[in-house]
């Protein structure tokens, strides 16, 4: 079997030794060549990890929130000093450009800082009583969480999963993406070098369907969180509803955004065309369905065209690249249907459009104008390099239209109208709202959706809390003398 010597075999993580079993070959997307191995987990290991939970999760809580505090930045930090090694390791297995895989670990050792230092701020509080009676409520840990991390994002969606249930004092098994598993392994790595205890966190691949019931099924995992599809995420939510576990979900996007005539059209272009071609498209807040104001429409298409048929396709790890390759032949088999159809039903084809000619799985960056409401492909996420153009009469239909679907993750708007701003941040059903920029979610900031789009909320304050229970304590103080 050909190898990468950039690319590490990747072992699994279970009860604090690196474990490499039935292994299984990973995938260059951009050639489609073998570029290493992965481990595989069997019933056993994840028995195992959970087994070892119990001590490592009492060892991580003893040390208070100082001192997970001081693990949790020592990580974040070591994720700095690993820059070059793991983006390299992540444009390999991933596809994305090294400048976008670069951003994604600087962000998600951001997101841990964030998340260690809240740590110390989960407050309980005593309620007002008499002189002889206590009244406390206090926050624990819910216990073992089992994290599910998708391949779009592989260091920065498993720090999420991690983050937030370590600085709650929860222990960890996450399950990552068996197509992305070298770059969580250098996260978990680094969490190891920075001194958490041994089963305080596992890392395991292996098959999801198997893990995911095994794990939901034992009684000490206390919490599933995930990140990924729709549908595996109402199946998840359903298992853990069984066994009256909390779920923490975050699905589907299929992202609308709003463009005023009172705009700067070029600039409102030429940003989203940028953003689109991220991660091949291949994002959940990516900005998809775009309701033009009829003044601006022509406008706009024209320069979000222009724009889209300029990016530069190629291998991520060519600095010049600007947008890599979809993930897998199943990802440009779907789009290209979607976008056939699409046209099918009456859409122009303003840019791309069609398979790049040329190895790997590359489609350019593609927009369609006038696509019907009708059409598949605005009722189903495409989750790929695809821009939707439609005509819309004000900011109400825009609404409208964008509130129509199943979806509610995140929204866009560019407009200079305090009343769109004012209509939008209010009608809009979406968790996260961006005006007159791109970026949906932060550190400091909650990220979460509404309707089919997930429950719950990573990041900002509510990340932590959302892993802790909530204890009351009354206490009658007698008088023993």
């Amino acid at each position: 079997m050909s190898k990468n010597m950039d690319y590490p075999d990747v072992e699994m993580l279970v009860g604090g030794k690196w474990i490499m079993a039935d292994p299984r070959p990973v995938q260059d997307p951009c050639s489609g060549a073998v570029i290493g191995e992965r481990a595989h987990a069997t019933a056993a290991h994840i028995d195992e990890a959970v087994d070892a939970a119990s001590s490592g999760m009492r060892e991580w809580w003893d040390l208070g929130p100082a001192g997970r505090e001081s693990v949790m930045v020592k990580a974040a930090s070591l994720l700095r000093e690993r820059v070059e090694q793991i983006a390299r390791i992540i444009t390999l297995e991933e596809g994305k450009t090294l400048r976008e895989a670069r951003g994604e670990i600087l962000r998600a050792a951001s997101y841990i800082e964030w998340d260690a230092h809240e740590g110390r701020r989960l407050y309980g509080r005593i309620v007002p009583s008499t002189d002889d009676y206590q009244l406390a409520v206090h926050r624990r840990p819910v216990g073992l969480v089992a994290g599910f991390s998708p391949w779009n994002f592989p260091i920065g969606s498993p720090t999420r999963k991690i983050g937030g249930a370590l600085a709650a004092g929860c222990g960890v098994i996450l399950k990552a993406a068996e197509d992305t598993p070298g770059a969580a392994r250098q996260l978990v790595q680094a969490f190891v070098d920075a001194g958490i205890p041994d089963g305080a966190l596992s890392l395991v691949f292996g098959d999801p369907p198997a893990i995911s019931e095994q794990l939901l099924a034992h009684p000490d995992v206390r919490m599933i969180t995930f990140t990924g599809s729709v549908a595996v995420g109402k199946h998840l939510a359903a298992l853990a509803g069984a066994q009256m576990k909390p779920a923490l979900m975050e699905l589907g996007g299929h992202c609308p955004v709003f463009v005023s005539a009172t705009a700067d059209i070029r600039a409102a272009a030429r940003s989203t065309a940028m953003v689109k071609a991220m991660n091949a498209g291949q994002v959940c807040v990516s900005p998809t369905r775009f309701f033009v104001e009829e003044a601006a429409f022509d406008a706009f298409a024209e320069e979000m065209a222009t724009a889209a048929g300029a990016v530069r396709l190629g291998s991520g790890l060519d600095e010049a690249t600007e947008m890599g390759p979809l993930i897998n032949r199943r990802r440009l088999d779907s789009i290209a249907g979607l976008v056939d159809e699409a046209r099918a039903d009456g859409a122009e084809i303003l840019a791309g459009g069609a398979q790049a000619d040329r190895p790997g799985n590359f489609y350019p960056l593609t927009v369609l104008a006038d696509v019907p409401e009708n059409a598949r492909i605005m009722r189903e996420e495409p989750f790929g390099p695809v821009a939707l153009l439609v005509r819309v009469k004000d900011v109400d239909q825009a609404i409208e239209r964008a509130n129509s679907v199943a979806y509610g993750l995140a929204g866009y708007a560019f407009t200079n109208s305090a009343r769109d701003m004012q209509r939008l941040s209010s009608r809009l059903e979406v968790g996260n709202l961006a005006i007159n920029h791109l970026m949906a979610s932060d550190a400091d900031l909650p990220f979460g959706g509404v309707k089919d789009s997930g429950l719950g909320r990573e990041g900002g304050a509510e990340g932590p809390l959302n892993h802790t229970i909530v204890k009351t304590v009354s206490t009658l103080f007698l008088d023993v003398n």
